[in-house]
């Protein structure tokens, strides 16, 4: 086999949200979505590949010193950098090896720039899954199945070393999954009750607003449920969300938490957490948690003096990590650290991805008594794109439940034009329904999502997409979004 990258193409389609995400010291309320085009040469013919996703603000960087426009620009710079130098690598032997030198390029040039890993990585991640998507189509194969058979030429050793001896299905299940539990996002701004909506801010688009009226409309039995890092103002939020929880969801009904980096030390977030295992309403409540997720600032969540911390806490809550999984090995640092695992999301990079889901599987079986996991969560992605290769991804690695809440911020595809509406319905008929004022919307039913049009096309999407319709990278202006979000 190889593999070489001809061309690149980046278009961007500006978006607004239907209602603000607040999700640590950002509202969005708007963002450019980029589509990554990719023309390859697999095995000696042409076959183009595609990409795209949301450039969510303040989530690579959480610098409240940045402004928005800054921040979409130096992420649009490390896309452009990594097209590039994927472009100079010339022909490679695997997939994989063209994204490993890539990755290894982005490295060495973001040696010279203040961009963190977490950052110049999402500029690799995006080339990867064009790269993926093409080389999928070449061979009409699945994700999964290629993935399964090791035709990426995925080397696991060459990413965690003590897995040198496998490849992926030694570990990964040998068949995707075809239904996906959703695990709906409560922002915090989110109105919990109906009632909570002013009248100026109810919205009249046909969808949800409120979690009372999201899990009447989607049989919703798994939240992601955001903390603000103040213990009394959590507390009584979460209080809120108990009895609600409790009356709406069912008995069976489970949450995880996401710190968002709130707590500078481990100690710190202890005082949250003691507050709300002492509270004896949250008693019946904390019985439902399945995770925290990172709730320790990147600066320190990975460090020696955390780790020593967590392990003097033997009956802390169970942790991973998120925004932290930055490098090629964060995820096996963070283990080392007392941490059950890590979270997946394509903008993390779908190899480093696979890497960790194996790392955790091979964990697991050699201690069970630990719990490790890989979860799934979520950047506002929405289709036609970037959600399906996501949800492609995780049935492959086996996730179960997967945090989503593009579908909650955005109105279905109602942004898209009316050609690519039609074909999500057509090619993604279980997972996309019409909603009744015309635009598809996702269709989650008794709290899940059927994803067997998604696994069983090349990389999720299944049919031509032509990004060109979009404004192309280089005639964009950031200040055509006007504003993208406010501090928190």
């Amino acid at each position: 086999m190889s593999i070489r990258l001809r061309k690149t193409e980046i278009y961007v389609l500006n978006m607004r949200t239907r209602m603000p995400f607040r999700y640590g010291i950002v509202s969005m309320t708007a963002l450019p979505h980029l589509f990554v085009r990719c023309e390859l040469e697999v095995d000696g013919q042409g076959q183009a590949g595609i990409a795209s996703d949301g450039l969510a603000p303040k989530w690579f960087t959480k610098d409240p010193a940045t402004s928005l426009r800054d921040d979409w620009l130096d992420m649009v710079r490390v896309i452009e950098s990594a097209c590039a130098l994927a472009g100079e690598v010339g022909e490679a032997a695997t997939a994989f090896d063209l994204w490993q030198q890539t990755y290894r390029a982005q490295e060495r040039w973001a040696e010279g720039t203040n961009y963190p890993p977490l950052l110049w990585s999402f500029g690799v991640s995006l080339v990867e899954r064009a790269m993926i998507e093409a080389f999928c189509r070449a061979r009409n194969l699945p994700f999964s199945t290629a993935v399964c058979r090791n035709l990426l030429g995925v080397r696991l050793g060459e990413i965690h070393p003590e897995l040198a001896d496998s490849t992926p299905a030694d570990f990964l299940p040998a068949q995707p999954r075809r239904t996906l539990i959703a695990r709906h996002t409560v922002g915090l701004g989110d109105p919990l009750h109906e009632a909570d909506i002013p009248a100026a801010e109810r919205l009249d688009d046909g969808l949800p607003q409120s979690l009372e009226a999201c899990i009447r409309a989607y049989g919703l039995t798994h939240f992601k449920i955001k903390l603000y890092g103040d213990p009394e103002k959590d507390r009584e939020r979460l209080r809120r969300i108990a009895a609600l929880l409790a009356k709406e969801a069912g008995p069976s009904y489970a949450f995880t938490l996401d710190g968002n980096e709130q707590y500078h030390a481990v100690e710190e977030f202890q005082v949250l957490w003691q507050s709300l295992a002492e509270d004896a309403t949250l008693a019946d409540f904390l019985r439902h948690l399945l995770f925290v997720e990172q709730p320790l600032h990147r600066a320190v969540a990975l460090s020696e003096e955390a780790g020593r911390a967590l392990n003097r806490w033997p009956s802390r809550p169970p942790l991973l990590i998120d925004e932290s999984d930055g490098e090629l090995q964060s995820a096996r640092t963070a283990l080392e650290r007392g941490y059950i695992g890590t979270s997946h999301k394509n903008c993390k990079g779908v190899f480093k991805g696979i890497a960790n889901a194996c790392l955790i599987a091979h964990r697991q079986r050699a201690e069970p008594q630990r719990g490790y996991l890989l979860s799934g969560e979520d950047l506002a992605n929405v289709g036609p794109v970037a959600l399906l290769q996501d949800l492609a991804a995780m049935a492959c690695l086996g996730v179960a439940h997967v945090e989503r809440n593009g579908h909650h911020y955005f109105t279905g595809l109602s942004m898209l034009p009316q050609e690519v509406q039609e074909q999500v319905l057509a090619h993604h008929p279980t997972l996309y329904c019409r909603h009744e004022r015309g635009y598809p919307t996702l269709a989650i039913r008794n709290g899940a999502l059927d994803v067997g049009s998604v696994v069983e096309a090349p990389f999720g999407l299944g049919f031509p997409f032509d990004p060109s319709r979009f404004t192309p990278l280089a005639a964009w202006n950031p200040d055509s979004l006007e504003e993208g979000g406010t501090a928190a």
